[in-house]
């Protein structure tokens, strides 16, 4: 298998999705359990690297805050619709198109109509997750399908078992974008891993910028063997190599 080159440790930002990416995947969002040993590793790879480490994630930043607490050095929540460039800096927000009220009082209808559906609200957009209720998945497309048909400021995106619906405009390609233009990311070379299509966009944008990005099922296999090559360049201070071209 091919994989892009790690760039020199010294010279990396190191951007990493954190759902399927950092942590498990679970039956619901707030039920997912943390490592206890990820936020030390996470906070002694931002210290390495100078403060260039951020988590880019659909979760919102309070999230990220909660599941955490300070070890990233910055955090692009919401696919790019938020963003925190130091821990001590306020959130900003790009100006982008909130949903209307009428679209959530639909979502809500709808997560209603099957047992085991969650509607995960967010400030610029929301997600109907299906994984407790397969039998809404289709269901679910056409009715988001047809509240967006005349609609062309947001878009519906696929995730793990889930449909979200954000604004267009708000993707990881443009959140590495916006990141490597602020202190402590400029000028370094990015390395962006995740391990869904909404991550893709995060990936290209990397290499784009002169990095790399790996897929979690490519490149390392899953997300315990992510957070244990991570740890493991937190020992050593320098990149191991990476799993499946060990």
């Amino acid at each position: 298998m091919n994989l892009d080159p790690l760039p020199p440790f010294g010279q990396t930002a190191l951007l990493l999705d954190m759902d399927g990416t950092l942590i498990d995947l679970a039956p619901t969002p707030e039920g997912v359990e943390i490592d206890p040993v990820l936020p030390d590793t996470l906070a002694a790879l931002r210290d390495q690297l100078g403060g260039a480490l951020a988590i880019v994630t659909g979760r919102p930043i309070e999230t990220v805050d909660r599941f955490l607490g300070p070890a990233p050095g910055a955090v692009a929540g919401e696919h790019g619709g938020a963003f925190r460039f130091m821990p001590d800096m306020a959130i900003e927000r790009p100006n982008l198109p909130t949903p209307p009220a009428a679209w959530l009082a639909e979502a809500e209808r709808l997560a209603a109509a099957y047992p085991g559906a969650i509607l995960e609200r967010k400030a610029r957009g929301f997600a109907l997750h299906y994984r407790q209720a397969p039998e809404a998945e289709t269901a679910f497309l056409k009715a988001l399908t047809d509240l967006l048909a005349d609609d062309t400021g947001f878009h519906i995106m696929p995730a793990h078992k889930l449909w979200e619906v954000r604004p267009v405009g708000a993707d990881k390609g443009g959140a590495v974008q916006a990141l490597l233009k602020h202190a402590p990311f400029a000028g370094r070379l990015p390395v962006f891993i995740g391990d869904d299509v909404t991550d893709e966009d995060g990936m290209r944008a990397a290499r784009a910028l002169g990095g790399s990005g790996y897929r979690v099922d490519e490149a390392f296999g899953a997300p315990r063997d992510v957070r244990a090559w991570l740890r493991e360049a937190a020992d050593r201070g320098d990149w191991a190599p990476l799993p499946r071209v060990a």
